[in-house]
């Protein structure tokens, strides 16, 4: 008999241990899906009204994750990731910063995206005067200043290059010109009146009641303008980052973009 209740004691303890094992699985589990993350996002400056919207939704998807947002030209972003920033997913303004990324293994490739496309637009302050009615006129009299972003590191302001180069009128207008360290410089610049007209992204004048659009760049004129996302190869929240991009790329998120004037790259 008491061999019996041995037995009977001990088949009671090892379930009793496998039950507090299954738990303790059970709340690793919970644990691991509830931990908390945080992604630094290095986006391009001419994102930063969509990114806010996006922030909002994807707290709603991911209440775990925290999105901490670093805005600035393409190309400084580019270099303080060369420098080791601890970055985990890059969203440029033109594909050559990402390219470059790339060359030197710096991004997690199969996580990359060319999601959008924008355009060049040139843009005057709403009450201007001055006539401008195109991107001829910039090299003419009738135009003393000029805000575009500065090509060494400011997409846009590469794009600005590329247009007045087919016009072959760069000359000209980088002599009357004033290099913006971001478009969102350049735009301010022109909301303010500093400068007699700006080069600039449709989604950028889009969002200011203080400038007008005088026309866009001709489509030839210059590389197309697109917008790459990646994970950045170091990061420590590779997964978390790969989802994060997911979601740019999905239906919810791409609606924000098209309400800011985005394009879904094709």
């Amino acid at each position: 008999m008491k061999k019996y209740l041995l037995v009977a004691l001990i088949i009671l303890a090892l379930v009793f241990c496998a039950a507090c094992s299954s738990s303790e699985d059970e709340t690793a589990t919970e644990d691991q899906a509830t931990e908390q993350v945080e992604l630094t996002v290095a986006a391009a400056a001419s994102l930063t009204n969509a990114m806010e919207d996006i922030t909002a939704l994807y707290a709603e998807q991911a209440p775990n994750v925290t999105l901490n947002f670093t805005y600035g030209s393409s190309g400084a972003l580019q270099t303080q990731i060369e420098e080791g920033a601890a970055v985990d997913v890059f969203f440029s303004a033109a594909t050559k910063q990402m390219d470059a990324l790339g060359d030197k293994d710096l991004i997690a490739t199969d996580a990359r995206k060319d999601l959008l496309a924008n355009e060049v637009v040139l843009i005057v302050p709403a009450d201007s005067t001055k006539n401008i009615t195109s991107f001829a006129d910039l090299a003419t009299d009738k135009v003393s200043l000029v805000a575009i972003g500065d090509p060494a590191s400011v997409p846009a302001g590469q794009y600005a290059q590329e247009v007045f180069t087919t016009l072959g009128t760069w000359d000209a207008v980088s002599a009357k010109a004033n290099l913006g360290t971001d478009v969102t410089t350049v735009l301010t610049w022109v909301e303010n009146g500093e400068v007699d007209c700006g080069v600039v992204y449709a989604t950028d004048a889009a969002s200011s009641d203080k400038v007008k659009v005088v026309c866009e760049a001709p489509s030839d004129s210059h590389s197309p303008i697109i917008y790459p996302v990646a994970a950045i190869k170091s990061s420590a929240n590779a997964e978390a980052a790969a989802d994060f991009i997911e979601f740019l790329a999905s239906d919810k998120a791409m609606q924000v973009f098209t309400d800011y004037g985005f394009k879904a790259n094709q």
